[in-house]
């Protein structure tokens, strides 16, 4: 099926240019085959690089993945060690792949909080391919939408301080040039795996117009064709941004 809908999708002209995703369910899916939360993580692993695979067939111009948000430092501390020691073998393992397929990696949040290695990783892994011209991977570590919202308020706020901008310069669009997805294209579409019908602090600002799809599918379960599924039902929905249907069809 996914081969047929794969190709289907690829003669469409209403493909999102920006999805994201929030990769839920790692830890439910492990405990309901009696293992431990981080074989979920690992599993969720493959399904990264599936998604990644196709988003790039499919041309689509970015991905943001939610890999760790700003909360998950409360999880318990062998959970949280075990998901940093993830990140960096991930990191080190996929890099020159990702490299390979013109794949620009960008890492989004705070990474101020991360060990000095991971840090390094980091920053030498969105150096091998800030030159790539294909799919841009943006990888949510640490973030949170809050954060980020604040994050570009105080660097305006800065700036007013400083005497370059006046109060009434912090406009929608000044915000747009300060938050961590700045140089992309608008968030299209936002899916969540797992079951849950809530967007947990992910991309606040950005999902303001963004299509929202929720799927049960536990996201080591997440396969190509679930993927697919997701952007054809983006496919055939009308975008009205406020507007009538009568007006979005005379705009065409």
């Amino acid at each position: 099926m996914s081969a047929q809908l794969k190709t289907q999708l690829l003669a469409c002209d209403h493909l999102p240019s920006h999805v994201a995703i929030i990769m839920d369910g790692n830890g439910r899916w492990a405990k309901l085959r009696g293992k431990r939360r981080v074989m979920g993580h690992k599993a969720g692993v493959d399904k990264v690089r599936e998604v990644v695979k196709t988003a790039s067939e499919l041309k689509i111009k970015a991905l943001t993945l939610f890999a760790f948000s700003s909360e998950n430092w409360q999880r318990p501390a062998d959970e949280v060690s075990v998901l940093m020691e993830l990140f960096l073998t991930v990191l080190s393992l996929e890099i020159k792949r990702l490299n390979r397929n013109n794949v620009k990696l960008n890492i989004i949040g705070d990474t101020t909080r991360f060990s000095e290695k991971l840090q390094t990783k980091i920053h030498n892994a969105q150096q091998l391919t800030q030159h790539n011209s294909g799919l841009i991977l943006n990888v949510a570590a640490n973030y949170g939408g809050r954060w980020d919202i604040t994050q570009a308020c105080q660097a305006l706020a800065r700036q007013v301080e400083q005497g370059l901008i006046s109060p009434s310069d912090i406009t929608e669009e000044a915000i747009n040039q300060h938050i961590c997805t700045m140089q992309l294209p608008e968030l299209d579409l936002l899916i969540r795996s797992g079951g849950d019908s809530r967007i947990s602090n992910f991309l606040l600002w950005q999902a303001a117009y963004a299509e929202l799809y929720f799927t049960d599918t536990l996201w080591p379960d997440f396969d190509e064709n679930e993927f697919l599924k997701a952007i054809a039902t983006f496919s055939r929905v009308e975008r009205r941004f406020g507007c009538t249907s009568e007006q979005v069809i005379a705009s065409k």
